[in-house]
């Protein structure tokens, strides 16, 4: 860029006779096109000679934070800064799925993300990511009282009792395990509904009985369903939703 170059901010400003805090949400809610380009830096430089327009829908409202739900694929680890290929990866634009109702796309909606419900590396499922304070205390801080859905495909044969057991009267790290809804599905395929889930959990709980996981899928957190997804696939939690 040449010294003529100033930063969109102020041009946008200038252009739409608001102030620079107003050109600045406009910019980063996506607003605002460079040379038919949108471009979501405020500090961004631009020439007198590009064409800067604002977008049909734009506001200058602070754009509200959003809620990611994914489908983690098996192998994929959902924490943030854990080893091995994270699950962030499958956040881009061309991994979105189409549906009515959701929000565009912006580079900010990556930013400052919390990670509510952890699931372990080889299984998959529904993971949920936020950067709304709100669904984080409901998920996190009120995580305990949420229930959580699962599908897990097992081999071996179950003991005697133990789908009672699984129910109900089993210990996780020298605790009673909380009653829960487990049934079976198919032959080799178990559904566990349950609060309080813990890492490691439902593998010990099937050991426990007698059973080995051959593949562990969470297919809904409260109230909200993994649906539709494939593996690999996410979306917006969209504004009726609730956990």
């Amino acid at each position: 860029m040449t010294d003529e170059a100033i930063r969109l901010a102020k041009r946008v400003a200038a252009q739409l006779g608001c102030s620079r805090a107003e050109a600045e949400r406009y910019i980063a809610g996506g607003g605002i096109s460079v040379d038919g380009q949108v471009v979501e830096d405020p500090a961004s430089r631009v020439l007198p000679s590009q064409d800067v327009r604002l977008l049909p829908g734009a506001s200058s409202e602070e754009a509200p934070p959003v809620t990611i739900l994914l489908h983690k694929p098996a192998g994929m680890n959902s924490g943030v800064g854990a080893r091995g290929e994270s699950a962030l990866a499958c956040l881009t634009p061309e991994s979105l799925a189409q549906g009515h109702g959701q929000p565009r796309f912006l580079k900010r909606h990556l930013a400052k993300l919390t990670l509510t419900n952890p699931l372990e590396t080889d299984a998959s499922g529904l993971v949920v990511f936020t950067q709304d304070f709100r669904v984080a205390r409901k998920l996190v801080e009120e995580g305990d009282r949420v229930e959580q859905e699962f599908i897990v495909d097992v081999s071996g044969a179950i003991k005697e009792g133990g789908l009672a057991l699984l129910n109900h009267g089993l210990n996780f790290n020298g605790k009673p395990i909380p009653p829960m809804k487990v049934s079976w599905q198919s032959e080799h395929r178990l559904r566990f509904a349950l609060k309080g889930v813990k890492p490691g959990l439902i593998d010990h709980m099937c050991r426990e009985v007698g059973l080995e996981i051959v593949d562990m899928r969470r297919i809904r957190i409260g109230r909200v369903p993994m649906a539709g997804l494939q593996a690999g696939q996410w979306r917006y939690l969209l504004d009726y939703e609730r956990f």
